[in-house]
């Protein structure tokens, strides 16, 4: 049954693809447990990005729109799906949502998937890129416990970094680790909460955006 579904859904995703690809969009399927302060690393990035990209987001949820509304503050559009119980988007969840953008306005568009570790790894969306958000406060142990998402990630971004004094997390120890399971990976040190570390991180999605646009040209 699951690969049918699969099937199904990668045709959608190859069909998501072609039309960024035809609109120069860069799409990042930004992923990672609940509670990491992904939305919060969303926010920063927004800001960060301001004057440099125009950005347009979909908020993944299972209930409520109140990431979307934190979204709206900053003047970037942004479309809510609400799942009602699926523990990530697919492809044709997001399909829709692409008729209520203006994608010739938007360079990057970013995707915020469902809080999960593990199944919003398994969808294509027609990204361009998956990023995983991983806190510190969260142990060493889950990119091992859980490594497909970081297998299928090009960056990941570990938050909460403002936090290592008071707790314990060998953050060495876990850049080794992801590394062990997707040598490729690039990785970020970052705080949300300071804004500590986005540089690299905001430089990186730049550089993406700029190569996209070159594959449109």
């Amino acid at each position: 049954m699951a690969a049918p579904v699969l099937q199904q859904n990668d045709e959608v995703a190859a069909e998501n693809r072609k039309v960024f690809l035809q609109k120069g969009v860069f799409v990042l399927n930004l992923m990672s447990s609940p509670g990491s302060g992904k939305t919060s690393v969303l926010e920063r990035t927004i800001e960060g990005l301001s004057g440099r990209l125009k950005l347009g987001v979909v908020e993944g949820d299972i209930y409520t729109t109140r990431d979307a509304e934190r979204i709206e503050k900053y003047g970037v559009p942004v479309v809510q799906i609400n799942t009602a119980g699926a523990c990530h988007l697919d492809a044709r969840m997001v399909k829709p949502t692409l008729e209520d953008f203006d994608l010739r306005e938007i360079d990057l568009l970013i995707v915020e998937n469902v809080g999960n570790l593990v199944c919003p790894a398994e969808f294509d969306l027609g990204e361009d890129a998956r990023a995983a958000v991983l806190s510190v406060t969260e142990g060493n142990d889950k990119p091992v416990k859980y490594p497909l998402v970081f297998r299928e990630s090009r960056a990941v971004l570990i938050n909460k970094i403002d936090l290592l004094p008071y707790i314990d997390c060998d953050v060495d120890q876990l850049e080794k680790d992801l590394k062990q399971i997707n040598p490729e990976l690039m990785l970020f040190r970052v705080s949300a909460r300071s804004g500590e570390g986005f540089e690299p991180w905001l430089s990186w999605l730049e550089n993406q955006v700029q190569e996209k646009q070159t594959q449109k040209r």
